[in-house]
Formats: C-alpha cells, sequence, structure tokens
C-alpha cells in the first residue's frame, strides 16, 4: 500500500433547511411517522406539475459565493432517469449539463496542527432527494418511506484533491459548519441532513489517475474513515496482483467494514438525461444576486483571519471559536471592547463553551451580563484574584447570581489575594524553615523545586497570595548564600 497514492473526491449532498420540498408544497420534518408528508406532485402522479423553491435556488447561490464560484444566472434543469423502489416518479429532477454553480474551492484545516489546505470545487448543482427504503422491520418485505422524496438537495461535487481519510474528516467538517453559517443546513449527518459518496482510486506517484470506485451514502465520518481504509487495501491487493481495477458502484456496510459490488458505474447516457420539459429555465437577475451577496454572513475563515490578525490568537483558538457562527459572535461582542482578547478567548473557550455543553441552551441566554464579564476579567488581570480561585470559586458563583457585582462577590467569599509584601515575606520565610533540605537541593541546582515553595505559600495563604511577587520574593530568599 505504501507505493500507491491514495486519491479522493467527494460527492456530498445537503439537504436544505426549507420549509418546503423542492418541487412541491409538502412539509419538511425529522423523525415523523413514514409517509406522512406526501402529495400528488411527490408522490409523481399523471398530470401533476412541479414547480420551483425559490429558497432552494437562493441556497445554492448563497452556498456558490460562499464557495467563489461561477454563478450562472441561466441554469436549466435536467431529468435523471432510473427505476428504483423509493423514487415514485422513475426520474429525479437534478441539474447534468449546467449546473447553477462551477468551480470554487473551499479551506479546510488538517491535523492537530490545523495546517490549511485548499480543495477545490468542480461544481454544484440543485436536485431533489429519493425516499427511503427499510429493510430491517419485516422479515418478508423492504417498507418505503416517501416522507424524503423531494426534499431539496445540493450536491457539491469536489475535484479529486484529497488524499487521506483525515483530508475527507477535515472538508465535510469545513462543509458543515459552512452551510450551518449560512444558515441553509443544519448539517447533522445523523439525521441525514448531510451524506456524501466517496470516490476512491490510485496510483504511483506521478501517474495518471487510476480508475475510481465509488461508496454511496456515507452517513458517518466513523462511515467514512473505515470505508477509504477497506477500499485503499482491495484495491492496492488487486493491483499487486495484476488485476483490473474495474469502474463501479460499491455498498458499504458498517458491521463489517468492508464494502461489496452493487452494480458496474453507470455512465451518463444509463440515466437517459434530458431537460426537465415542465420546468422553465432558471433566469437570475443582477439584482437579484446582489440582494443574496448582501445577505451573507462573515466566513469561518474570514474570522480565523480576523481572529489570527486583530486579536493574535492561536490557530488552535481561533478554531474552537469559529467552529459555530453564535461562538464567534459572542466571543466578538465580549472582545471588541476590551484590551485583551487572549483573555476573553479563554473565558469563552474554558468557561462558557462548557456551561453551553452543559445546559444545552443557546450562548444568548448565558445569564453573566457582558460588563460583568469584564470585570470579572480585570479582577484576575489586576492581580485582585487569582486566576485559579476565579475560575473554580467566583465564576460558578456569578453563574448561581448573575445580579451580583463580581468585586462584591469576590469579598463575600474572601478571595481577595494577599498582596501586601511583608505578610508574604513572612509566609516565605516560613516556608523555607520548614523545608531546609530542599533549600539546600535547590541552591546545588534543582531550580524546579521553585514550583514546589510555590505550591506551599499557596497552600499557606489559602491561594491568595499573588503569584509573581511569590515568585519574586522565593528567588530572592533563595539566591542569598
Amino acid at each position: 500500500m505504501a507505493s500507491y497514492e491514495l486519491v479522493i473526491g467527494l460527492e456530498i449532498h445537503v439537504q436544505l433547511a426549507t420549509r418546503s420540498k423542492a418541487f412541491s408544497s409538502d412539509g419538511i420534518r425529522f423523525g415523523d411517522a413514514p409517509n406522512q408528508h406526501t402529495n400528488p406532485v411527490s408522490l409523481g402522479h399523471p398530470g401533476t406539475l412541479p414547480y420551483l423553491n425559490q429558497a432552494q435556488v437562493e441556497s445554492a447561490v448563497k452556498l456558490g459565493m460562499a464557495l467563489g464560484s461561477q454563478i450562472n444566472n441561466k441554469a436549466f434543469f435536467d431529468r435523471k432517469n432510473y427505476f428504483y423502489t423509493d423514487l415514485p416518479k422513475g426520474y429525479q429532477i437534478t441539474q447534468d449539463n449546467l449546473p447553477i454553480c462551477t468551480g470554487g474551492e473551499i479551506p479546510i484545516l488538517v491535523g492537530k496542527d490545523h495546517t490549511e489546505r485548499t480543495i477545490r470545487i468542480h461544481h454544484v448543482h440543485m436536485e431533489e432527494d429519493a425516499g427511503k427504503s427499510v429493510h430491517n422491520q419485516s422479515a418478508q418485505h423492504s417498507l418505503i418511506d416517501l416522507n424524503r422524496a423531494g426534499v431539496p438537495l445540493l450536491e457539491i461535487v469536489t475535484e479529486p484533491d484529497l488524499r487521506t481519510a483525515e483530508e475527507v474528516d477535515a472538508l465535510m467538517t469545513a462543509m458543515r459548519q459552512l452551510v450551518r453559517y449560512l444558515g441553509i443546513s443544519g448539517g447533522n449527518m445523523e439525521q441525514g441532513q448531510m451524506r456524501c459518496d466517496v470516490n476512491i482510486s490510485l496510483r504511483k506517484p506521478g501517474e495518471p489517475l487510476g480508475i475510481r470506485a465509488e461508496i454511496k451514502n456515507i452517513n458517518s465520518m466513523k462511515y467514512a474513515r473505515q470505508a477509504i481504509r477497506y477500499e485503499f487495501q482491495r484495491q492496492a491487493e488487486r493491483l499487486d496482483q495484476g488485476l483490473e481495477i474495474v469502474q463501479e458502484t460499491r455498498q458499504f456496510h458498517p458491521e463489517s467494514g468492508s464494502t461489496s459490488s452493487m452494480r458496474t458505474k453507470e455512465n451518463a447516457h444509463d440515466y437517459r438525461y434530458f431537460p426537465e420539459p415542465d420546468l422553465p429555465p432558471l433566469a437570475l437577475s443582477e439584482e437579484e444576486l446582489q440582494r443574496i451577496k448582501a445577505e451573507l454572513p462573515t466566513l469561518p475563515w474570514a474570522w480565523r483571519s480576523k481572529l489570527a490578525e486583530q486579536y493574535q490568537l492561536s490557530t488552535y483558538d481561533a478554531g474552537i471559536l469559529t467552529a459555530q457562527a453564535e461562538t464567534i459572535l459572542f466571543f466578538e461582542e465580549l472582545a471588541a471592547n476590551y484590551p485583551n482578547p487572549k483573555s476573553v478567548a479563554n473565558l469563552v473557550i474554558n468557561k462558557i463553551l462548557p456551561w453551553q455543553q452543559e445546559t444545552q441552551k443557546a450562548l444568548s441566554d448565558f445569564p453573566i451580563p457582558t460588563k460583568a464579564l469584564w470585570s470579572f476579567l480585570d479582577l484576575v488581570k489586576n492581580n485582585r484574584v487569582s486566576h485559579s480561585a476565579a475560575y473554580q470559586q467566583l465564576f460558578p458563583a456569578l453563574l448561581q447570581d448573575p445580579a451580583q457585582r463580581p468585586a462584591e462577590l469576590a469579598e463575600t467569599l474572601n478571595l481577595w489575594q494577599e498582596a501586601d509584601s511583608n505578610a508574604l515575606q513572612e509566609m516565605v520565610l516560613q516556608v523555607l524553615a520548614a523545608h531546609p533540605d530542599k533549600v539546600k537541593a535547590y541552591q546545588k541546582g534543582k531550580k524546579g523545586l521553585l514550583g514546589f515553595f510555590m505550591g506551599q505559600v499557596m497552600q499557606a495563604s489559602k491561594g491568595k497570595a499573588d503569584p509573581q511577587q511569590t515568585n519574586a520574593l522565593l528567588q530572592g530568599e533563595l539566591e542569598k548564600s
């Protein structure tokens, strides 16, 4: 396997958060009883006509603009003909010849060091979803749920720029983040709001692209990693044996982590594409495009640049703060008028986000006012309250009584830090006198014992000793001959 390069391209299907289906008035709601959201149009009854969902078009344009794609203001719909039990019309309305968005790219963050890579986008097109076959509720029959039939989708097709399962994970994470920022989808893979087909091929470095196999409908990143790992090994073994790779569609089996052949890969002519006769060509005016462009939010990568350049935050901090649009907007409001954005980032990451995860509430419901949070940070910055006391005692107390002023609460809890030099000097001398053997060891070169002495002074002061003053006093006494 080490002699082959893995080449991966994705076809990502994003289910849109519209109120109705792509070409009918059926509602959309996850988890309802089977076949509750169907009407004659989505069921493909004879004589019914589709009508376009404006929200789907606007969602496609927003995504294309965010990706830097070319927006084709004249686009067409096509029929993709195939017969399957969960496709009631016997065809799918999609875009083949002229998709609404072509080209573009998306930056992804890979690995623990968050190395940035750019993945090229081939195109984005609009289509409708099929229904769902259910095979595990009857021993004799497969059951069909058509609630999903006709749900609006965007399919994002990448160039074959990915080389590892880790990069696939990073791309799916970035795309989920983007559609949530844009407000066009929840992006929840567990609810089917994002799925991907993984196209995998192998080649020797420097050689042309190999024959690819397509793994269909991967609905979790765990399964994607397993499928890629299995397919890499399967194709490498075939190539080593001098066997050909067949262009085919394969199915992933979660229980075994393996793939199996479903059918040889169809080409375009197998689907008998032709222009959708019941929908006129889509025409977008420049005014409409400018209106949609004006509605775009600040995008995740723009926020990351701002956090690095304006706030001097690390890539790691920026990655956490930009994971959700709600988080970065909360941070921005808190940091915009505070002189130390790093302390704001630490507070949000280490205390406020855990509060949100524990309570399952929105950040807009966070109970402590902004000015109180600034006062809380000032107490730490000015060495009035130690960092540990502030985070472990004062912050939980503020959550219990958000109307209380942080300084008054610190006074009530007796958290004021000891900054009196004479009192600190006395504590330092008492600690050193109690450990003469460790003092001698320090003076002979065991400088790491400074942390031990700091801990002893903190214990004696019940955590109230000013760390900087204590450190300076300790070093001064220890360096005396």
